[in-house]
């Protein structure tokens, strides 16, 4: 089998929403503010769908990984300069996450906790950022997030310039590490949430 990683493309949106959906179903961050089992897969879809539209996209650094048939794995990074959501991006965005999360204020306010301590920890030396990554369950190490990973580090590496993330599952950390990427503290939420790892990832 071989596998490909291949620029997104509009038309991989709503695909690329599920497999991403799957991924971080049992996510401890997605746990954390969308604790309700039954429509967490769809909230995901949701939120995933909406900030791949109308901000990672036009970045152009939003890649999937296919084996010929199907997507297996999605990755948002955004390249240097880009990582913050800009105005009208964010009023593009509140539609479809109003439609997909009503007006529940528990969600909204988890939601903004978690972008604030992000944020706060988020370095300001221009970087490529990988907002997200994951393969859908069906696939879950068979070597497409390699792929991603792989692909987009060896254009990092040819412009030297770093790379940043943040991992919410602390048996994903020595993943990261392997691909040069160091933990730099901890991001820890608020009401028993999870912590996140902030990883960074010098230039070569």
């Amino acid at each position: 089998m071989t596998i490909n990683a291949l620029p997104a493309k509009r038309a991989d949106i709503s695909e690329l929403s599920h497999v991403l959906g799957r991924a971080f179903y049992d996510d401890p961050v997605s746990m954390w503010i969308m604790p309700d089992d039954r429509t967490r897969a769809a909230h995901l879809r949701q939120f995933f769908g909406t900030v791949t539209r109308h901000h990672h996209l036009a970045g152009g650094g939003v890649e999937v990984a296919s084996d010929g048939s199907a997507i297996g794995a999605a990755a948002l990074w955004d390249p240097p300069g880009r990582w913050k959501h800009s105005l009208r991006e964010q009023l593009m965005m509140m539609p479809s996450f109003i439609r997909g999360f009503g007006l529940r204020m528990t969600v909204g306010r988890k939601l903004n906790e978690l972008l604030e301590r992000m944020k706060q920890q988020h370095p300001e030396e221009p970087h490529w950022y990988l907002a997200v990554i994951g393969s859908d369950t069906a696939v879950r190490g068979k070597g497409f997030g390699q792929v991603l990973m792989r692909s987009r580090l060896d254009r990092v590496d040819a412009e030297h310039a770093p790379a940043y993330l943040e991992s919410s599952k602390p048996e994903n950390v020595p993943y990261y590490q392997r691909f040069g990427f160091e933990v730099t503290g901890e991001i820890v939420l608020p009401d028993g949430g999870p912590t996140l790892w902030p990883m960074w990832r010098q230039p070569r």
